[in-house]
Formats: structure tokens, sequence, C-alpha cells
């Protein structure tokens, strides 16, 4: 059965709202990750088998925004902006003080983003709700993003890859490649070995088994 929205572990007297999807075995710290969460059902996060999300985390999340955090994964005080999709895949680390947004809610045009600030005190709720494009962000499977690293709008991390501490992502990452500096370009290329064992909740499979999801599924 999934997770209650009273945790009985939560520091803060809060419910998970109706619009998150939490698996049974995944772990998430508080509801107070979730104070920004404005999205609606069926769903606006969804944290999957294993997963961890602790600390600071925050899902800031508008009414039609979805984010999904993979199998197995950990952050620790990662912000996520979402206006429309954030995937993060399966086994990924994300560092503390990320930030994964698919929006700026604010336009470049400085007269539009004037405008906007100057209409903000008679806005109810008081935030940055510009009329800005959007870009979903994929992050694929077995990625590490360091600490303070941003991902802006419309990237796509590959399968492996490594983000560098406080590094700006502007471009899409190809897989098993590391990243670093604003904006963040190519130091190293890894070398994955696709039959290395990897020890799992259902046992042992290959680095190739895990990519593909075999731990999305349980046996």
């Amino acid at each position: 059965m999934p997770l209650p929205r009273r945790l009985p572990w939560d520091w803060y007297d809060g419910l998970v709202p109706e619009s998150a999807v939490l698996d049974d075995e995944c772990h998430v710290e508080s509801s107070y990750q979730f104070l920004l969460d404005r999205s609606e059902p069926p769903y606006g996060v969804r944290v999957r088998r294993g997963a961890s999300v602790h600390g600071l985390t925050a899902f800031d999340i508008g009414p039609r925004g979805r984010v999904t955090f993979g199998a197995f994964s950990i952050t620790n005080g990662t912000q996520f902006v979402c206006d429309e999709e954030i995937t993060i895949g399966t086994g990924c680390m994300l560092g503390w003080n990320a930030v994964i947004m698919d929006t700026r809610r604010a336009p470049f045009d400085p007269e539009a983003r004037a405008d906007l600030l100057r209409r903000l005190p008679q806005a109810h709720p008081r935030r940055l709700l510009g009329q800005v494009e959007t870009a979903p962000v994929r992050v694929g499977n077995n990625v590490y993003i360091g600490f303070d690293v941003m991902v802006m709008p419309g990237v796509t991390i590959g399968d492996g890859a490594v983000v560098g501490s406080r590094s700006v992502v502007w471009d899409d990452v190809e897989p098993y490649a590391m990243v670093v500096g604003n904006p963040a370009r190519v130091v190293k290329r890894l070398q994955p070995d696709d039959d290395a064992p990897v020890a799992t909740p259902d046992g042992v499979l290959s680095y190739a088994q895990v990519l593909a999801g075999a731990v999305e599924r349980r046996p």
C-alpha cells in the first residue's frame, strides 16, 4: 500500500498532497518538501520504488507540472522547479542545493519582466507566474549531479553521466560524459562495463539489466 498522507516520522505538521504518488518502498522525509507543490491529480510528483527524498528537497510545481523520481535514486536538498515535466531515472544521486528547472518563471524581455514585478504586489498568491515557455528536463539512469548544480530547461542528461559541483548545464550531456563549469563542458568520458555485476534487492543483475529498468519492476 502507498505511504500515508501524514508521514509517521514527519517533523512538520502537514500532509503529503493528494497529487503525490509515493511507492510503498520509497522514503520521503517530510511533507514540508511539498509546501510549494500546486500540482493536481492524477499526479504531480511520483516517487518510485526504493527512492529516497531527504533534507530540504523542495518540489516547486505548477498546476500542470509533473516530476518523476526514479527507483533507487536519492536526493538531499535538490529544488525541482517544474511547470511541465522533469524526469529522473533509476539509480541517480542528486547533491544538495542543486536546482533542476523546466521553466524560468520570468521573461527575458526587460519590459515584460518589469511589468510582471509591478503587478506582483496585487497578485494572489504573491509569486512570479509569468507567461514563459517551458521545456521538459530528462535525467537518465545512474547519473550523478553534484551540489549547487543548475540544470536549465530543455536539457537531457544521458545515462551514467557525471555533472561536477556548481556546474550550469545549458545543453544536453551525452551518456557517460563527465562535465564541469559554466557552461558545463566535457572533461572526461567514462567507459562502462555492461556485464559488471550489480547487487540489487532482487539479486545480482548485470549493469545493462539495471539500466534497462529491471529494478523498476518487482519480481
